[in-house]
């Protein structure tokens, strides 16, 4: 189990985590969704031991992560900025793999090369971007880590490689009870694999539930005006992130959508006077 407890770091006059809370239970796929900047890779940063905490704690088993080989053997961590040594191979790179983890499997990085169709001989260098974030998945997967982290997993890969690689992350926690934490800055890539979905912004998480109950309690929506206007102009309703750009608000919000003559999610009879489009269709007024 990892647990969070007043987990904050700060970089100069920034705060990216700011007394956080979360608990990622056992044998689960748990899902972080958040824009820009509200504090998903450093979580992943902090949980697995590149950074330190400047408060609270994170544990792993009951044990602090940071400078904890124990608990790092465990894990796999494929970052959202990807590294691989210069001119060096999937070959190459597995040497370094072997040399930290115990646990590491030759024989399913070949199964898994094989199954991406990639060269395990070729210079990383000459791989594209998608090629090189298979490269890094296949590495961390054939350490057989009791606890993985994706950030932005998908980020470049093709809507066959995502199932892939979403069937791959499946079968590790269902056959290996092992635990997998993925960040991204958007849900639908997380809704059809994750058990528990958070929503974290201003670095705190300020939604925690399972898949079924935050699809159908959360909503995003869009609203145009030819007027001035703030985030103060929505007060009432339960808004859990507000962004502008120009005349249009995007939205998440939680509620009940009802239907045309209701007073839920999307109704023109709301506090702040305005109507939306959920599903980020746009209504202007």
């Amino acid at each position: 189990m990892i647990l969070a407890e007043n987990l904050t770091k700060k970089f100069d006059d920034f705060t990216a985590l700011n007394q956080m809370h979360c608990r990622i239970p056992e044998g689960c796929i748990y899902g972080m969704v958040g824009s820009n900047g509200a504090g998903k890779s450093t979580f992943l940063r902090l949980v697995t031991g590149v950074y330190q905490a400047d408060g609270g704690r994170i544990l792993i088993d009951g044990e602090p992560v940071f400078e904890n080989p124990k608990i790092k053997e465990q894990i796999s961590y494929v970052p959202d900025e990807l590294f691989f040594m210069n001119g060096a191979s999937i070959n190459r790179m597995a040497k370094l793999y072997e040399a930290v983890y115990p646990k590491f499997d030759r024989g399913r990085l070949e199964y898994l090369t094989k199954t991406f169709e990639l060269d395990p001989g070729k210079s990383t260098n000459s791989f594209s971007k998608g090629m090189k974030r298979q490269a890094a998945i296949i590495l961390a997967l054939s350490c057989r880590p009791h606890y993985m982290f994706f950030d932005e997993t998908f980020d470049g890969l093709d809507p066959v490689m995502r199932n892939l690689v979403k069937k791959l992350i499946r079968k590790d926690v269902l056959e290996n009870h092992a635990t997998a934490s993925i960040n991204s800055h958007s849900l639908r890539e997380l809704e059809d694999i994750c058990d528990q979905l958070a929503l974290l912004h201003k670095g705190g998480v300020v939604l925690e539930n399972d898949v079924t109950n935050l699809k159908t309690a959360l909503f995003k929506l869009q609203v145009a005006f030819d007027h001035d206007f703030s985030e103060k102009s929505f007060e009432g309703i339960p808004l859990l992130h507000y962004s502008r750009r120009g005349s249009v608000a995007t939205l998440i919000v939680r509620g009940e959508k009802k239907g045309d003559h209701g007073t839920g999610v999307g109704s023109a009879s709301s506090p702040a006077g305005c109507a939306a489009a959920d599903a980020g269709g746009s209504i202007y007024l």
